[in-house]
C-alpha cells in the first residue's frame, strides 16, 4: 500500500514555473515507477510524464516535451515535477500516481488527490 499526497500547485503567470512534489508513504517507495497525470475542467484525465523506480527511464506527454522534468529522490520518498515556460492549457489539477511494474502511461495502482495549477494569460 503506497499513499500519495501532492504539493506546489498554485497560479502562476503564463511562461512561468512551478514544481510540484509528491510525498510518498511506506518503505516500497523506490519499488514503484510514478507518474504524473492532470485533469482540466470537463475534460479526461491525461496522461503528463512518467519515470522508472530507479529513475534511469522517463517519458512525457508531447505536450510537456521540453517543458517539465520528472525526476525522483527515492531517499526521500518523493517525485517531483518541475514545469516551466507554462502555458493556460497547463491549468488542471496535477494527479501523482505510483505502479508496479515499468515506468509508463497505464495500469497505476495508487494515486494521490491532486494539486491544482493554474496559469493565467
Amino acid at each position: 500500500q503506497v499513499q500519495l499526497v501532492e504539493s506546489g500547485g498554485g497560479l502562476v503567470q503564463a511562461g512561468g514555473s512551478l514544481r510540484l512534489s509528491c510525498a510518498a508513504s511506506g518503505r516500497t517507495f523506490s519499488s514503484y515507477s510514478m507518474g504524473w497525470f492532470r485533469q482540466a475542467p470537463g475534460k479526461e484525465r491525461d496522461f503528463v510524464a512518467t519515470i522508472s523506480w530507479r529513475g534511469g527511464t522517463t517519458y512525457y506527454a508531447d505536450s510537456v516535451k521540453g517543458r517539465f522534468t520528472i525526476s525522483r529522490d527515492n531517499a526521500k520518498n518523493t517525485v517531483y515535477l518541475q514545469m516551466n515556460s507554462l502555458k493556460p492549457e497547463d491549468t488542471a489539477v496535477y494527479y501523482c500516481a505510483a505502479k508496479v511494474g515499468s515506468a509508463g502511461p497505464y495500469e497505476y495502482n495508487y494515486w494521490g488527490q491532486g494539486t491544482q495549477v493554474t496559469v493565467s494569460s
